[in-house]
């Protein structure tokens, strides 16, 4: 049985993350990145792939805890079960901010009776594909002088380490390959389970007492959540975004990942199916502009830094993504050996748009910087450089065809989206130098540029006869990304062919009142077969377009639909199929909770923080 993927909450330590299912059971971690390999993908596969279940020792295979939630302002999991018998206890789930090594910890409290509890722990590492060697370790874990071991495993294959420190005694089952332990846990009583991953070459990392960690790990998170300047009718929702959107942050060198996962698809059965693990170019404008405006400057600056070093070279060699550590060579493969997310196949690793042409990643990029001193983030020399750099390459490129925002896997199209972005590259050249005159640069070089592309796109993008903007030139096809024509302020809220266009994609590209990103029907412009979800991000899109053009009780109506396609702990995949009613696409989506932050703010009254208003 597949677990919807609304079943799932996030745990994370800032380098990497998990996915824990209301059955109890972890299916998706990797380890020691957010895109290494996977050592539990029963997410992709089945359980012989990995995973590690603590619930009911008497509950089915599948039951579902009672409730859960997170702990307010916090990344921390609480699992409430409830037993046949009247018993009841708690799971609490976390990855505590890493010192040297990660580290899960699953800690069962008694809340009422006496329950029995059951832990199985299937450890695969390579996405599931190696079956490791386990062993006891006969030794004194926690240093007390005692030989306390007996609940102490380690796991071994290759490269990989994995030690399992557990309060109840624990059996390896060898006809599973799996690590068991059965016990009672009365009112009040707790007891840990610790995981813990290295290289398997060198020594064992220092234990971390799992119960002081619980402590310091809520202490840090909600000082880290009391930044949030937001105070409008949905901080809670804002809040919730922004602890999701910072566990996607890799820390050490700032980037935000998409997504947690591979291959959850966006059709069930379909082949749209792709790695989100790695940094965009295109989120960088919209996710620098939600933490300038919640008050997260120090995560802001990151994101900046890790822009400017990833795009640092011949600007002719822009990528529109990246690793999360700014690695340039991110090559796909498929993994046969996984089924995929309810059959859901191909399961793939890498991701092959890396190598595409999409011209819009330019201007998107100079939104950022742009928005980045006009919001006061001290500039730095070298990065107005790196921006001419661009603009003299996009200067002699704006005109050519590209694979364009959605990674279309068919033939290269003059996409209207591209060519808006490229007159945004040339707009904010104009700004930045009005505003710093003695910044070197030729103004009217951007100027004669951004007219020439403004009236490309007017000439070719538009159909008058429909009154809208399409997805490309020549084209009667629609694309939800022209919605955000009058926030990058290419043309005014109130100009017809704004309206025209909003009108126009919530028409054609609706979804029981969400929008689709472009039309799929036959092969389309993407070259797959298949169908996918309503977009989440484009439909907070929808809701901005709807606000700035003067309909608030319908952009409100809008958004409130959206919050009501969270999952139970407030988290967003990256599409919804209104008629299943379940979420779809990679988990969570790191651009669905950026458009929730950024549309609360927009109808909260504080305003988007973008390029089109800053400065």
């Amino acid at each position: 049985m597949t677990q919807p993927i609304e079943d799932y909450a996030l745990i994370g330590d800032l380098m990497t993350s998990a996915l824990v299912g209301r059955d109890g059971s972890i299916d998706w971690l990797c380890l020691p990145r957010f895109d290494s390999a996977a050592c539990f993908a029963a997410l992709l596969g089945d359980q012989e792939n990995g995973h590690w279940r603590i619930a009911p020792a008497a509950s089915p295979e599948f039951a579902r805890c009672t409730r859960r939630a997170y702990v307010d302002g916090t990344l921390v999991l609480e699992s409430f079960w409830e037993t046949g018998d009247g018993s009841s206890f708690k799971v609490v789930d976390f990855m505590p901010q890493r010192d040297t090594a990660p580290d899960v910890m699953r800690i069962v409290e008694g809340l009422t009776g006496e329950s029995t509890v059951r832990s199985t722990l299937r450890l695969r590492f390579d996405y599931g594909h190696v079956v490791p060697w386990v062993r006891r370790f006969e030794g004194d874990p926690d240093g007390d002088g005692d030989r306390d071991g007996d609940g102490d495993r380690v796991a071994v294959a290759g490269p990989d380490s994995v030690w399992l420190r557990s309060e109840p005694p624990v059996r390896t089952w060898g006809e599973e390959n799996s690590t068991r332990s059965e016990f009672t846990v009365a009112a009040g009583e707790r007891v840990a389970f610790v995981l813990t991953w290295h290289p398997s070459h060198e020594p064992r990392p220092e234990p971390l007492d799992p119960y002081g960690a619980l402590e310091q790990s809520l202490a840090d998170w909600r000082e880290w959540a009391s930044q949030c300047r937001y105070e409008g009718p949905y901080r809670e929702a804002v809040t919730r975004s922004l602890i999701t959107l910072k566990a996607l942050t890799y820390a050490p060198t700032g980037g935000i990942a998409a997504a947690a996962t591979t291959s959850l698809p966006e059709e069930l059965g379909g082949v749209r199916n792709w790695d989100y693990r790695y940094c965009w170019l295109r989120d960088s404008t919209l996710t620098l502009g939600s933490l300038l405006a919640t008050g997260f400057l120090d995560e802001a600056r990151a994101w900046r830094a890790w822009l400017l070093r990833a795009i640092a070279g011949d600007p002719a060699d822009l990528q529109i993504m990246y690793g999360i550590g700014g690695e340039r060579r991110i090559p796909e493969s498929e993994l046969p050996w996984l089924k995929g997310y309810d059959s859901s196949a191909p399961v793939r690793v890498g991701n092959a748009a890396v190598d595409q042409l999409q011209l819009d990643v330019y201007g998107e990029v100079l939104d950022s910087l742009y928005l980045a001193r006009a919001s006061g983030l001290p500039a730095e020399w070298h990065a107005w450089k790196i921006q001419l750099a661009l603009l003299d390459f996009l200067a002699s490129n704006w005109h050519r065809p590209d694979e364009g925002l959605w990674e279309v896997r068919g033939p290269r199209r003059h996409f209207t989206h591209s060519k808006v972005m490229a007159w945004v590259a040339a707009d904010r050249a104009v700004r930045t130098l009005e505003a710093n005159p003695r910044l070197p640069g030729d103004a009217e070089r951007w100027r004669v540029m951004r007219d020439a592309v403004h009236r490309d796109v007017c000439e070719k993008g538009y159909d008058p006869e429909r009154g809208t903007f399409t997805q490309h030139y020549g084209s009667t096809e629609l694309d939800a990304a022209t919605l955000l024509i009058p926030r990058v302020g290419f043309l005014p809220p109130d100009d017809p062919r704004v309206i025209g266009t909003v009108d126009a994609v919530r028409a054609e590209l609706g979804s029981s009142g969400l929008v689709r990103r472009y039309s799929t029907e036959g092969l389309s412009v993407d070259g797959l077969p298949g169908d996918e979800g309503a977009f989440l991000a484009c439909s907070f899109w929808l809701a901005d377009a709807l606000h700035m053009t003067g309909r608030e009780k319908e952009a409100r109506e809008l958004f409130e639909r959206l919050l009501a396609v969270r999952n139970d702990v407030g988290l967003l995949a990256e599409e919804y199929d209104p008629v299943s009613g379940r979420q779809l696409g990679n988990f969570p989506q790191a651009f669905s909770h950026v458009g929730l932050v950024n549309t609360a703010l927009t109808l909260g009254g504080g305003g988007v923080m973008d390029g089109s208003a800053a400065g």
